[in-house]
């Protein structure tokens, strides 16, 4: 077994429950993690035979893109599309952040963070 981790996915998103959050828009970063089995690719150095990064990162994007009032909304779609569209991975660590969040303070970024496991 193993990890794929691809750090700091930023991307610039409309989520929120303001109203404001979904015409101005903010910045995001996502952490993910996926665990897979990564011995058969260690070997072959076949892509088929692990799974593609680029797909990941493609799946965040394309789902960060979708508005969302809650960060935990988003994240439960990437979670359950990875799953869906790659059998291979067993768990996924999953941490969305907004960047500069809107709440009337000095704050770098507020961060759900998921964890889950495939049935």
């Amino acid at each position: 077994m193993g990890n794929i981790k691809l750090k700091n996915i930023r991307t610039f998103s409309y989520h929120g429950c303001l109203v404001e959050e979904g015409k101005i828009g903010s910045d995001y970063a996502v952490d993910l993690e996926i665990k897979t089995d990564l011995r058969k690719s260690s070997i072959s150095d076949n892509l088929e035979d692990t799974v593609d990064y680029v797909l990941l990162n493609r799946i965040v994007v394309e789902e960060m893109a979708i508005r969302s009032k809650l960060l935990e909304h988003v994240a439960h779609r990437i979670i359950t599309r990875i799953f869906k569209e790659i059998p291979s991975v067993s768990r996924i660590v999953l941490a969305v952040s907004k960047i500069n969040p809107p709440i009337g303070g000095d704050v770098e970024a507020v961060t759900i963070e998921m964890e889950e496991y495939r049935n």
